[in-house]
């Protein structure tokens, strides 16, 4: 059992990642962040039980424990940018989503605080993360990684207005084939809005593990949080959760049977 991921297994071809919604912060960083750091603001807020019904489906999930603030692990260990051009976050964030820091002067990541979290926290995830893709492309010969997120609906910084509910990203194509997102076209969201590779195309792991041409089909979903928040105040609404989470079970179903297909 790794300490810093939570791996759940399953019976079929398919991986939920859910990168971005561990909470923890270690003792020694802690006391190096801001109090508005230790809110974790910017997590994904109840993604696990959101997609609490992909185990009785068989469905393979794996998640981190550490929060996104230690480490992102949706970004690329060079320190790439992810959208060139546009407002970005770093590896190892120095500033939440609202712009405010995180850390206390003077006690941003130095390069080898960095490094040092990227074999700690983002190594042992990936390694995970891509051994159970090997493993699933062997046993079934095709795959399928949904990698789930979600968002506050309003968030200027990096989109104008209110975002759609569901966003999907397959990097513009390229980590999945066309046929499988025309499966999920073809679903009905109502009431929810529907938009594909807009202001979220796919982070580092979609674009990273989508290999269509052998066989590993990779997809994002960003979800509005207003779809089953209360965003003042980040508490989980029953009510508009049951309603979101029916339209998560049929993309999810629709994923799996594109699995099983030759």
């Amino acid at each position: 059992m790794n300490t810093t991921y939570s791996l759940s297994p399953g019976n079929t071809g398919m991986l939920i990642s859910m990168p971005h919604n561990g909470e923890n912060i270690p003792k020694h960083i802690a006391k190096t962040m801001t109090n508005n750091a230790l809110k974790v603001a910017d997590t994904d807020w109840y993604i696990d039980k959101l997609y609490d019904f992909a185990k009785t489906m068989g469905i393979y999930t794996i998640s981190p424990k550490y929060s996104r603030y230690v480490i992102d692990l949706n970004r690329d260990p060079s320190g790439e940018a992810l959208y060139v051009g546009q407002n970005n976050t770093e590896l190892c964030p120095t500033t939440s989503f609202n712009s405010l820091p995180l850390y206390l002067n003077n006690n941003t990541p130095t390069a080898r605080e960095i490094t040092d979290r990227i074999e700690q926290y983002w190594y042992p995830y990936h390694s995970a993360l891509k051994n159970t893709l090997m493993a699933l492309k062997q046993k079934y010969g095709k795959v399928i990684l949904l990698d789930a997120h979600s968002i506050l609906s309003n968030v200027p910084r990096f989109f104008e207005g209110k975002l759609p509910d569901f966003n999907f990203g397959t990097a513009d194509g390229l980590s999945c084939d066309e046929a499988m997102v025309e499966s999920i076209k073809n679903l009905n969201f109502e009431p929810f809005s529907c938009v594909y590779n807009e202001r979220f195309k796919g982070g580092y792991i979609t674009r990273a593990y989508g290999d269509p041409k052998n066989g590993i089909h990779a997809i994002q979903l960003e979800l509005s949080q207003d779809t089953y928040l209360n965003e003042t105040n980040s508490h989980y609404d029953e009510i508009k959760a049951e309603q979101v989470k029916k339209h998560l079970k049929m993309v999810v179903k629709c994923l799996v049977n594109y699995s099983n297909q030759n």
